[in-house]
């Protein structure tokens, strides 16, 4: 029997537009419309969209609700005590492997909103759900929730014409309410291209209208998971079952930064302490290769011998080579060591870097 996939309220626009769609974490989603390269650069140019409701959001409320979230997430929930803060945090389990990543939003006074990966919806819900005292409620607001990336070095830009006047875009990592078009949303300065950019926050009926609005401008081009993979890739940013997964530690995935061990006490720190105080055994590296395209499940080899598979692998439009992702043995994770990948029909030569593969962006420019 085949599965039956859900779809996004901009599922209709995307046939209009073309779209090539595929099955993603149980979704029909769009992987190109134009092209990626084409899409890819569009994003690195000027403004590209992305229709990401497929996305888990789930909204907090209550007394305690911060001291529930600081047990259940990595990171310091008093990062964000000021509203309209937000952070990126991994969540758990007590043997310190990653049950998903997540970026979690100071929306009001005693609440929070909680984004998580589409396949992980249900494993979430089920995490969080059980971990909240009795004067926490949750809320899992998917269903009527649609979300937009609207991302580029002229995103802000195409924001402030369709916005409402004096509208001033939140800082980075923050979200805010904003009026788009007439339609009240939240925008959110977070995005997964590692260009400057938002992420629109709006309802499912509300969704066909702001895409509409944004597609009106010459400059804005529609983009897949393809342009969205590549684009994050470029970046170093980790893909949930890709690169990390509950068999994975934050140390060894290279994500320490999102572990606050000062904190006090919360749901696999014990394991991750030890980890780091240990070392791990196993490092995710970059992989820079400039004569093939390294693809999940390739192996990697040392000395001719195998030492890991890529994690992430694609074709760089940026910088016109493969470009990659592996766990390799700590002693090899190096940078500046040669490694190789087995393509199907040659060696690649692999150099371990320490990623972004990209450092140039309107983000970058942002955060210098």
């Amino acid at each position: 029997m085949s599965e039956v996939l859900l779809r996004t309220p901009l599922y209709e626009e995307h046939l209009a537009l073309g779209g090539r769609m595929v099955p993603f974490a149980g979704w029909e989603m769009p992987v190109q419309y134009s092209g990626i390269i084409e899409e890819h650069r569009a994003v690195r140019e000027r403004v590209g969209i992305f229709d990401v409701s497929h996305m888990a959001e789930f909204r907090l409320f209550g007394f305690g609700v911060s001291e529930a979230l600081q047990r259940i997430v990595t990171n310091d929930v008093d990062k964000i005590g000021q509203l309209g803060s937000a952070m990126y945090t991994l969540m758990c389990d007590e043997d310190g492997g990653i049950i998903d990543d997540l970026i979690v939003y100071h929306t009001g006074d005693l609440e929070y909103m909680v984004v998580g990966n589409a396949a992980n919806r249900g494993t979430d819900w089920d995490w969080i759900t059980e971990h909240l005292p009795d004067t926490v409620e949750a809320v899992d607001e998917s269903d009527r929730t649609a979300l937009i990336a609207v991302q580029g070095p002229r995103a802000l830009a195409v924001i402030r014409e369709l916005a409402q006047p004096g509208f001033e875009a939140p800082p980075r990592f923050s979200i805010a309410e904003a009026t788009l078009g007439g339609t009240p949303v939240l925008v959110a300065r977070t995005g997964y291209t590692g260009e400057d950019g938002v992420e629109i926050v709006c309802h499912v009926s509300n969704a066909v209208g702001i895409w509409r609005a944004l597609l009106s401008f010459q400059e804005v081009t529609p983009c897949g998971l393809g342009a969205r993979d590549t684009l994050r890739l470029e970046m170093g940013y980790a893909l949930y079952g890709t690169d990390m997964d509950r068999g994975v530690d934050p140390i060894s995935a290279g994500l320490g930064w999102t572990v606050s061990l000062q904190k006090g006490d919360f749901i696999g720190r014990e394991a991750i302490a030890r980890i780091k105080e240990a070392g791990p055994v196993r490092k995710l590296v970059g992989l820079d290769v400039p004569d093939g395209v390294p693809r999940h499940g390739y192996a990697v080899l040392h000395d001719g011998v195998e030492v890991g598979k890529v994690a992430s692998g694609t074709f760089s439009p940026t910088l016109g080579h493969g470009i990659g992702t592996a766990y390799v043995p700590t002693a090899l994770a190096v940078p500046g060591t040669e490694l190789s990948v087995a393509l199907r029909r040659k060696h690649a030569t692999a150099t371990v870097v320490r990623p972004p593969f990209v450092t140039r962006t309107s983000l970058s420019a942002v955060s210098s």
